[in-house]
């Protein structure tokens, strides 16, 4: 059985397993959110500034049309992806980092290259109670790292 605790993250000792940026940009040119290489080159950007492995090679999409841009990047240390609307003049970037990373410009980079005129970010520490994760290793109550079907997150 699955909780969601509503207390602060504060107030709750936390092992800690990384780091995540979720950044909305919004008020992007709609012809720059259908560039592909453009969005490569901000996210090949994000990944040599914060010092991040590539494992195999990163995935794009350009849907037809007028819609946009799909990018995804395995890393080592976990993941990048990207998805634009230029239909909407809108751009999502989400970076997970298994370990704490230096803040990035994502609002100077994004507004240089996209013309954002707005850029939320959203930095969340990720993380498990201490108790959780003293039970978890054999089996015990507490963290399940398998979902009910018995497979991977």
């Amino acid at each position: 059985m699955n909780t969601v605790r509503t207390t602060p993250d504060v107030l709750e000792p936390r092992l800690g397993t990384g780091t995540e940026w979720v950044v909305d940009a919004s008020g992007c040119c709609a012809d720059s959110l259908q560039d592909i290489a453009l969005i490569r080159c901000i996210c090949d950007q994000v990944v040599a500034d914060i010092g991040v492995t590539v494992l195999g090679q990163p995935q794009f999409h350009r849907f037809g049309g007028p819609a946009g841009v799909t990018a995804l990047y395995m890393l080592s240390e976990s993941h990048l992806a990207c998805h634009t609307y230029p239909e909407y003049g809108f751009a999502t970037f989400n970076l997970y980092c298994c370990r704490e990373r230096a803040a990035w410009n994502w609002q100077g980079v994004l507004s240089e290259k996209l013309d954002a005129k707005m850029v939320h970010v959203r930095h969340l520490a990720r993380g498990v109670s201490q108790d959780l994760a003293a039970t978890s290793g054999s089996g015990g109550p507490g963290f399940n790292r398998f979902s009910e079907q018995g497979q991977d997150r």
